[in-house]
């Protein structure tokens, strides 16, 4: 009796690598579960770099205007500059492992599952540093010399009144005018009882008063002229983490954030550099009898301008 001839649903052309198209189809979940959970990362300044452990976001103060006397010589004026240093942080990992037994008695494709988990595990873990970097940037000094300073609002009622924290995103939003931040690329990042908190406010939502959100939908879409984004990740951002201990990170993201109940930012206030992107790897360990799935990527992140960033804090 002769053998049968196999189908490799994994090798491309029936060559190769048994496990090719497995891992792209895997590779292809997690982008798309860490595209769906990450919200600060697009709102926010990124670099790649193909090379070495930091990079320099330049930064550049404000030129001042006068009115010249006929005759006088034109020397030029002074415009201060700075940078921030982004140093890599070491490599960012979510990974899991699959029992080839357990995978063959499951009625249902845990691959699939897990590979959205890591993606999302990624997205949650970024996103949590971008919002700390947002509010340790909005309680530093100025970045540059005359530009900007510690922007942080503290309304006791935040937490409890609808009017009083909307009033405090117009707030915000009126200090990043004061500090001629652009009126476009505003954001709002609030957790989501902070948001349907807003949306009890009747001026949110009242067309008649400019408002965009929908209550019925239970959508607050743009306050200020910020757009609202609604995120877990601020969830667990907004807590005490003076005295959490992590390692692996090259760039200060801890702080105590128990207090604050939303950050108002432009574009400009925070920065990320890319060294290795979203990877994935799959691997069959055959000593162990299942397969390891790792999504990873090096990037590290730091706050940019402190007048981008405006925090509301209850104390």
């Amino acid at each position: 009796m002769a053998n049968a001839t196999v189908s490799f649903l994994g090798k491309t052309n029936n060559t190769g690598d048994a496990n090719s198209l497995f891992l792209k189809v895997f590779a292809g979940e997690v982008l798309a579960a860490f595209q769906r959970q990450n919200k600060m990362l697009p709102i926010t300044m990124v670099r790649s770099i193909k090379h070495g452990k930091s990079a320099s976001f330049p930064l550049v103060g404000l030129a001042s205007a006068e009115y010249h006397t006929a005759g006088a010589e034109i020397n030029g004026t002074a415009i201060n500059h700075a940078e921030r240093l982004i140093y890599i942080d070491d490599l960012l990992i979510s990974h899991a492992f699959i029992s080839n037994l357990d995978e063959a008695k499951n009625h249902y494709d845990v691959r699939s599952i897990y590979s959205q988990e890591l993606g999302s595990a990624l997205a949650k873990k970024l996103d949590q540093n971008l919002v700390q970097l947002a509010i340790i940037g909005a309680r530093a000094g100025a970045t540059v010399t005359g530009v900007g300073s510690a922007q942080v609002i503290t309304d006791a009622d935040a937490h409890t009144s609808a009017s009083s924290f909307v009033d405090s995103i117009y707030e915000a939003s009126q200090k990043l005018d004061e500090a001629d931040v652009p009126d476009d690329d505003r954001y709002c990042i609030m957790t989501p009882d902070q948001y349907y908190l807003a949306l009890g406010n009747d001026k949110s939502i009242n067309r008649d008063f400019g408002g965009t959100g929908v209550y019925q939908e239970g959508k607050l879409l743009r306050i200020a002229g910020m757009n609202v984004i609604k995120s877990n990740s601020a969830v667990s951002a907004f807590t005490d983490l003076s005295s959490a201990s992590v390692t692996g990170l090259q760039n200060t993201y801890r702080g105590d954030f128990s207090t604050t109940k939303a950050v108002c930012i432009h574009k400009s206030a925070v920065g990320t550099v890319k060294l290795l992107d979203l990877a994935l790897e799959s691997e069959r360990d055959a000593r162990r009898q299942g397969n390891l799935m790792i999504a990873k990527m090096a990037v590290g992140s730091n706050y940019l301008r402190s007048e981008s960033s405006v925090e509301i804090k209850i104390s």
